[in-house]
C-alpha cells in the first residue's frame, strides 16, 4: 500500500491519526495494520461507503453501531434474495405450465412503480439507460411496460443494492441483452443473480473476521 494511499485514509478519518518520529516521519503500529486490513476486506465485500461508515463508528468509540450498520447490509442482502428466490419460483411456474409472458398485458409507470416499490424516476433513468423501451399509448402517450420489462426491474433493483463490480457490470448487461418473453432465459439470470448474492455473503462473512478482530483489539 503506498504512502499517499495511507495519508488519504487518515485525512478521511478511516485510520487513527499517526503518531510522529522526531524527524516528523509518521509512524504506524500494529493497530493502523488492523484498519487496513478491515478496509481490505471489507471495502469488496460491503462498498466504501458502508466500510467508511463502520471504521468512522469504531474511531469515536461506537462500537456496537460499527456491528448494526454491517448487520443491517446482510439483512439487506438477504431481503434481496428471497426477491430473486421468489421471481424464480414464479418463473418455474410459468415453465412448468408451459405458459410463456403474455403478450398483451401492459403495465402503466404507476403500476410498475407500485408492484416494485421502485421510483418512477428510477424506472425512467433505467429506461434511459437502455435496460428496455416503454411502449407508448396511443391514447395519450404514457409509457407502458411489458412483463419482461418489469422482470427487468425487479433484477436491477436488487443489484442497486449490491457493491459495483465486474460482476455487476456483467449481470446489468446480460439484463439488456434478455430476449422479450424468454422465461428460461430469464430464470437462468436469476441462477446467476443467485450466485452473485452467495458470492457476496460469503465475502461479507469472511470480512468480518478482521472486523471482529479490531473490536476486540481496541476495546481491550
Amino acid at each position: 500500500m503506498s504512502a499517499s494511499t495511507l495519508r488519504n485514509y487518515e485525512a478521511k478519518g478511516l485510520i487513527p491519526p499517526a503518531e510522529r518520529s522526531p524527524n516528523g516521519y509518521r509512524m504506524y503500529t500494529l493497530q493502523h495494520e488492523m484498519y487496513l486490513a478491515c478496509i481490505q476486506a471489507m471495502a469488496p465485500a460491503f462498498g466504501m461507503e458502508v466500510t467508511t461508515g463502520v471504521l468512522h463508528s469504531l474511531l469515536r468509540s461506537e462500537w456496537d453501531k460499527a456491528l448494526w450498520i454491517v448487520r443491517e447490509k446482510e439483512v439487506i442482502l438477504y431481503e434481496e434474495k428471497k426477491k430473486v428466490e421468489q421471481l424464480k419460483k414464479e418463473l418455474e411456474e410459468y415453465f412448468n405450465t408451459g405458459q410463456g409472458f403474455s403478450n398483451e398485458k401492459r403495465f402503466s409507470i404507476h403500476e410498475v412503480s407500485s408492484q416494485t416499490g421502485v421510483q418512477k424516476t428510477a424506472i425512467r433513468y433505467w429506461e434511459k439507460d437502455g435496460f428496455f423501451t416503454a411502449e407508448r399509448n396511443p391514447e395519450n402517450d404514457y409509457r407502458l411496460y411489458n412483463e419482461t420489462d418489469l422482470v427487468k426491474i425487479k433484477f436491477i433493483q436488487v443489484l442497486q443494492n449490491c457493491v459495483y463490480s465486474e460482476d455487476t457490470v456483467a449481470l446489468k448487461q446480460s439484463i439488456k441483452m434478455l430476449d422479450q418473453y424468454n422465461v428460461e432465459e430469464i430464470s437462468k439470470l436469476s441462477d446467476q443473480v443467485i450466485t452473485y448474492l452467495n458470492k457476496t455473503i460469503r465475502s461479507q462473512m469472511q470480512a468480518m473476521a478482521p472486523l471482529c478482530e479490531l473490536v476486540d483489539f481496541i476495546t481491550s
